[in-house]
């Protein structure tokens, strides 16, 4: 399958959700995605080639829809597995990080020990909007001591800006989206 099959049969899995989770927003679903085992499976496979190629020794998947994509693909890619979640959802030690959302202030947090010196990250996501959580993801993985591989995405939101707010954070690491609208 060809980059554009791929794309295309991913593009034919999501479903727009008007005025979800409020009126004037078109919520992308990837409920039929994860349903459709050819189409996750292509996904995996587009996202573990991206892992692979860049030399990704651990993958971090962001909450929520991240841990589904990513937890598939370092299993694939034969790397650990790392979640990053809301503050307060870890238990033990954390890094925590706060960024700024449209309206106001949030705070991610991954385990303090698992990453450190040595590791080359992989971030996965579903989604690349505003680029918000994606770029304190890259600030906690530095903060660990590791060292930021790259950020690969199911589809990126251009008209939002977030690979603009992310160009300076990536530090030359590459930006991967498999669809962009």
């Amino acid at each position: 399958m060809t980059a554009a099959d791929i794309r295309e049969l991913l593009l034919s899995r999501i479903r727009d959700v008007v005025d979800h989770p409020k009126p004037g927003v078109v919520f992308k679903d990837i409920t039929p995605l994860l349903a459709d085992p050819v189409a996750f499976t292509a996904l995996t496979d587009a996202l573990t080639e991206f892992c692979v190629r860049h030399g990704a020794t651990k993958i971090v998947g962001l909450e929520a829809r991240g841990f589904i994509l990513a937890a598939p693909v370092a299993v694939r890619a034969g790397v650990g597995f790392i979640p990053v979640r809301k503050a307060g959802k870890l238990p033990g030690a954390t890094l925590g990080q706060a960024y700024e959302l449209e309206y106001g202030t949030a705070e991610i947090e991954v385990h303090a020990e698992d990453l450190s010196a040595g590791d080359r990250v992989m971030v996965i996501d579903d989604v690349l909007a505003t680029g918000g959580t994606a770029e304190a993801s890259l600030e906690l993985i530095r903060r660990a001591g590791a060292e930021v591989a790259g950020v690969a995405v199911l589809m990126e939101l251009g008209f939002l800006g977030g690979r603009d707010r992310l160009n300076g954070a990536l530090g030359g690491a590459p930006l991967e989206a498999l669809i962009t609208l």
